[in-house]
């Protein structure tokens, strides 16, 4: 099995036009405060038709943002507030300490993009993780300071706020505020999370840290592990309600005095502090570098498929190269005749993979520092030509990468993949604007240190760990202010028509490309609904030989037809997949979210 693809597997397994309206507010000491505001009785969670909807992976998350649109907010103020409570119950996979891409679009189906990623510190150099010169290897990166990027989800809220926010910034805080001062319940998937990083409860509790923090893997901080764990170490089980007072202080002081709060001042410094003094792998972090982030608007990356228009993400993102090349690779292919119940269908989405995968390794990196040829990369004749590759009644020898106009010479592949724990969430409101945004602090709980009562990334493992490979430098090496290159897909789909069909995305590091390609295949070759083309099984293909399908899916059924076809390297693997959407049928909305999760689509 070629490196790559082994490394992966060591991984996996671990709509009206939009009403211009008033200004958005520029003063943050507006709106009802938290103690003020009267205490809500949600309705059950229900998937279905209205005028605005937010799904996300989890309930409590999509009605924090369903309350933004009662109050008459924009779909952005929606997708925010959903970040924000995101960041108190389902702190393992995203929040304010880590980054994201934000995709939107006015009811005219003009799209915007924000890159809020997060950035080295000014320090970094290639051989940011050589030790002893030795390069880490990824698990022994990811515990402590080295692993953690400045934080771009705070910027990125800001600069979407400015632009299409229509409720006061501080009225966005106020689920999430309620949730970490009130409580929120364990939930199952919390506790399996937790269960992962239980500490050896026979060791006197002087020990317990000491004996994680040799044991590799996300050493959480003591005062997490006393939110979230018992006295003998064990997770909190599930229904117990958990409160996070120190989140709760944060978020109302963020609330009152704007975003900058975040950067500068205490909590600057506590991140700062935080990085440099971490127990384990230590690293220069200043207030200098979170004071210089920006969020950075990005111009979107557009293609079509079957005269659908497809538009998301670019560099330092791959997805929307790596969503829209395969899909560009399959268009010749009858997948609709084929349907989903067909191996040679399957066999011809794991070969584009393949292909794409192999692109995406040499070419993408953060295009402020490298040449990426986004537009090479998608530009139909090449497309066309890679295609050729493909046959439906056999596997091709082996998957290289191709020579895109606009190439550089002399560049290695990559040797990383995104560790998965990530959320996505998409929202739509009464007046046509969709958002669909995808969150992420990386590894589970991040680098395992926790500032304020929330965690902070460890972003910066998606870097290569090695900045060369023959000789040849790596496109997504380390460098001082840089942004890690990331499979996070946000995507929309627009019908021939122009309006909106299909806003999705999803988690689950390398694997997102793949849950995204399958999904817009569902809904437009195989005419399903959102709910079903996220509920089809996953077969994902990174490169080399390697080729793994959901384990327990009619995809292992169908291993020995692919075995015939040449894949002899498919294997059944459980993988972690996560994916929300909301489509637009008929000119209704219809919420999905991945069944694999505990994730629901509420309706305003």
């Amino acid at each position: 099995m070629p490196r790559r693809a082994f490394f992966i597997l060591c991984l996996l397994l671990g709509p009206p036009a939009l009403a211009r309206g008033t200004a958005p507010p520029t003063h943050y000491d507006q709106g009802p405060s938290t103690s003020a505001h009267r205490a809500e009785v949600y309705p059950e969670p229900v998937e279905g038709l209205g005028t605005g909807m937010v799904s996300a992976a989890d309930p409590r998350a999509a009605l924090a943002g369903t309350e933004m649109l009662r109050a008459g907010g924009s779909a952005i103020d929606a997708a925010l507030a959903t970040l924000l409570a995101l960041t108190v119950v389902e702190p393992q996979s995203s929040g304010i300490g880590g980054g994201g891409f934000l995709v939107t679009a006015d009811g005219k189906g003009h799209v915007e993009t924000i890159d809020g990623r997060e950035t080295a510190p000014a320090a970094a150099t290639p051989r940011w993780f050589e030790m002893n010169g030795q390069f880490l290897s990824t698990p022994q990166a990811i515990p402590g300071g080295l692993s953690v990027g400045v934080p771009g989800n705070v910027a990125l809220m800001a600069a979407a706020h400015r632009r299409h926010g229509k409720l006061p910034w501080r009225r966005l805080f106020a689920p999430a505020i309620r949730l970490a001062q009130d409580g929120f319940q364990v939930t199952p998937r919390f506790n399996r999370f937790l269960a992962q990083y239980q500490v050896d409860a026979s060791l006197p509790p002087e020990q317990r840290q000491l004996h994680y923090l040799a044991t590799g893997g996300s050493a959480l901080s003591p005062g997490s592990r006393a939110l979230y764990y018992a006295g003998d170490g064990s997770p909190l089980p599930v229904g117990t309600v958990i409160r996070n007072p120190a989140l709760a202080a944060f978020m109302q002081t963020l609330a009152n005095t704007g975003p900058r709060a975040f950067y500068t001042g205490s909590n600057g410094a506590a991140i700062a502090r935080a990085v440099s003094t971490a127990p384990r792998n230590p690293a220069p972090m200043t207030m200098a570098d979170l004071a210089a982030y920006k969020a950075r608007p990005r111009d979107a990356v557009c293609a079509t498929y079957r005269a659908y228009r497809l538009c998301g993400m670019g560099p330092p993102s791959s997805g929307a190269t790596t969503v829209f090349g395969i899909l560009g690779l399959l268009e010749r292919f009858d997948m609709a005749a084929l349907g989903k119940d067909s191996p040679t269908a399957w066999h011809l989405i794991a070969e584009a993979e393949r292909l794409t995968y192999a692109d995406r390794e040499r070419y993408l990196a953060d295009a402020d520092f490298a040449n990426v040829p986004v537009a090479g990369l998608l530009a139909p004749d090449y497309l066309a030509a890679r295609s050729q590759l493909i046959a439906a009644d056999h596997s091709m020898a082996e998957a290289a990468p191709g020579t895109p106009v606009g190439a550089p010479l002399a560049q290695a592949d990559t040797l990383t993949a995104d560790v998965p724990s990530t959320s996505h969430f998409v929202a739509i409101d009464r007046r046509g604007q969709v958002v669909s945004l995808t969150s992420t602090i990386e590894s589970s709980f991040g680098s395992g240190l926790m500032v304020n009562g929330y965690f902070l990334n460890n972003e910066l493992t998606d870097f290569s760990l090695v900045p060369e490979q023959g000789g040849k430098p790596v496109a997504n090496r380390v460098e001082a202010n840089k942004r890690p290159r990331s499979s996070m897909s946000p995507t929309l789909v627009f019908a021939p028509d122009g309006k909106l069909r299909l806003a999705i995305g999803a988690a689950g590091g390398a694997t997102i490309p793949a849950q995204v390609v399958k999904a817009i295949i569902g809904v437009i070759d195989w005419q399903l609904s959102a709910q079903d083309a996220i509920a089809l099984p996953v077969i994902f293909a990174p490169g080399g030989s390697a080729v793994f399908v959901e384990q327990g899916s009619a995809l292992e059924a169908m291993i020995p037809a692919l075995r015939a076809l040449g894949h002899s390297a498919v294997t059944p693997r459980a993988m972690p997949l996560k994916a929300n959407a909301v489509e637009v049928v008929d000119g209704h909305l219809r919420g999905a979210a991945d069944p694999r999760s505990e994730g629901r689509a509420v309706a305003e």
